[in-house]
């Protein structure tokens, strides 16, 4: 009959499984592992507790989550970098520490809650010019000042079109480590994972001059998915 599976029944639930569930990112792996080994112990000295236990692992490794993403076929376009709520779009300078101009760019700022994919995604195709880590304060990322005061890594990407875009990784409240799997010099591709923030954060994209955003204040967007702005042709930035 059409339609229905063939083969052997226990691989095709397994082959469902691996499309259904996203896999983990490998910063996941120690607390996964150790929550799975606290949830164990938890059970001997008392089931309920063992439960709770495994709640609470299944909740860690589905923070760690990286479905898999398809960036769009267009090019000289900036994608979001996470996903999340876009909470501000505003002229700002981007981090001293990446050695830039001080003259203000477009700013699109991403929320992320703690139930949101936490992976961060490139911007776009190009090389990575030079990675910048600055410690900072913790405060709630979805402030103003969040991108001032905040611990953060920033990112001065080169597109392949030849234009600079900035994605800067911001930790917030509860957020208090920032993982960076690029180095300066290392090719990337649109959409491709370079890092993860744990627990709640936020992400920067600063654009150059003649971008055009096309996202909203208050618009969801998928990392890796969602076209943020249309970049200039090359001259015009």
């Amino acid at each position: 009959m059409s339609g229905q599976p063939t083969g052997n029944p226990l691989a095709h639930a397994v082959r469902l499984a691996r499309e259904t569930i996203p896999p983990m990112h490998p910063a996941g792996r120690p607390f996964v592992l150790g929550g799975l080994a606290a949830t164990l112990l938890l059970r001997r000295l008392w089931k309920p507790l063992g439960v709770a236990g495994a709640l609470a692992t299944a909740a860690t490794a589905a923070f760690f989550r990286e479905p898999k993403r398809v960036p769009p076929p267009r090019e000289n376009v900036a994608i979001a970098s996470g996903d999340g709520l876009v909470s501000l779009i505003e002229k700002a300078v981007p981090p001293p520490e990446l050695g830039l101009s001080a003259r203000p760019r477009m700013r699109v700022s991403v929320f992320l809650s703690v139930f949101d994919v936490h992976v961060q995604r490139t911007p776009s195709a190009g090389m990575v010019e030079k990675v910048a880590y600055r410690p900072g304060k913790f405060l709630s990322a979805d402030l103003d000042k969040a991108s001032e005061d905040n611990e953060r890594n920033s990112v001065l990407l080169r597109t392949i079109e030849g234009h600079e875009l900035v994605v800067v990784q911001i930790a917030g409240l509860v957020a208090r480590r920032i993982r960076c799997d690029v180095a300066e010099g290392e090719k990337v591709a649109a959409g491709q994972t370079y890092g993860i923030i744990r627990f709640g954060s936020r992400v920067d994209l600063y654009l150059p001059e003649g971008s055009k955003v096309v996202v909203a204040k208050g618009q969801r967007t998928v990392g890796g998915e969602t076209v943020l702005a249309e970049l200039p042709p090359l001259g015009e930035g």
